[in-house]
């Protein structure tokens, strides 16, 4: 038998033999048995709804609610420059038009002092000329062109005045300072430099059943009690209640207002109230 022959009958052989190995199959999962009856249909998945605590309450039920800020401020400054000064920290009561913050403000108010000086000078000016003109001694459109540049002094002095103000801040809120975000000498563009939040009036936020709409009316009142923490109740009146309700929880929103004088009482707290009439 020649070599070639020998190399053909050898190559048929191993191929032979592959073929009679099966093929490869990777292993499939076991299906997932369905242990509903037969012919039962699948049930559907449904999605999770939000759920109210006060979902199955009634009219003159406690419901739950809470407490929340009135107004919350983030206080920052309208011009650009560098913090001198922060007068305030967390937890101190502020009233509106306080001074909680200044800027570095030396070039401005410099420059408020030159415009006052330029301004003083132009009217003892005007006056020394008055009696010139009386005289005929200058003409009405010397005395004129005095008395303009003199008013024009004055403008810019006001105007001034006003750059200077910017670079003090002052609360827009009677509140609480809650967060201060920056230091004397940090540099303040867009930035925040406090966070205030009205508490007096406290906002008490209820979510009611859908069967009570209607029933819940503004300038109605509400009985709140915040135990345990604090003890007694509070009245609150209704001073909103929403016009559209969500269809998924079948509630909607009420919101009542509860005087704090002297801020007693601490927002966040949860609480629960009772509509008496």
């Amino acid at each position: 038998m020649n070599t070639f022959r020998f190399a053909a009958l050898m190559l048929m052989s191993v191929s032979a033999s592959a073929a009679d190995k099966p093929a490869f199959v990777p292993p499939q999962p076991a299906p997932v048995p369905n242990l509903a009856p037969a012919g039962a249909p699948r049930a559907a998945v449904k999605p999770a709804t939000a759920q109210s605590g006060n979902r199955s309450r009634k009219m003159g039920d406690d419901m739950e609610c809470l407490l929340e800020p009135s107004l919350v401020a983030n206080v920052g400054s309208p011009v650009e420059g560098t913090l001198a000064q922060v007068l305030v920290d967390r937890g101190a009561d502020v009233r509106r038009g306080q001074v909680v913050a200044r800027l570095n403000s030396s070039v401005e108010a410099a420059t408020v002092v030159l415009r006052q000086a330029q301004e003083a000078y132009g009217q003892r000016k005007v006056m020394r000329n008055e009696e010139l003109f009386k005289k005929d001694l200058i003409s009405a459109s010397d005395k004129d062109e005095l008395e303009t540049q003199t008013r024009l002094a004055g403008l810019e002095r006001k105007q001034q005045q006003e750059v200077l103000a910017l670079r003090t801040i002052t609360s827009p809120i009677n509140g609480v300072v809650v967060e201060r975000y920056l230091a004397p000498g940090d540099h303040v563009a867009q930035e925040k430099i406090l966070k205030l939040v009205q508490i007096d009036p406290l906002y008490v936020e209820v979510i009611a059943p859908v069967e009570l709409f209607g029933t819940i009316r503004t300038g109605m009142t509400g009985q709140v009690r915040l135990d345990p923490m604090m003890s007694g109740s509070y009245s609150a009146k209704v001073t909103v209640v929403d016009r559209v309700i969500d269809a998924a929880s079948g509630t909607f929103g009420v919101r009542l207002e509860l005087r704090n004088p002297g801020n007693k009482i601490p927002a966040g707290m949860r609480c629960n109230v009772k509509f008496v009439s």
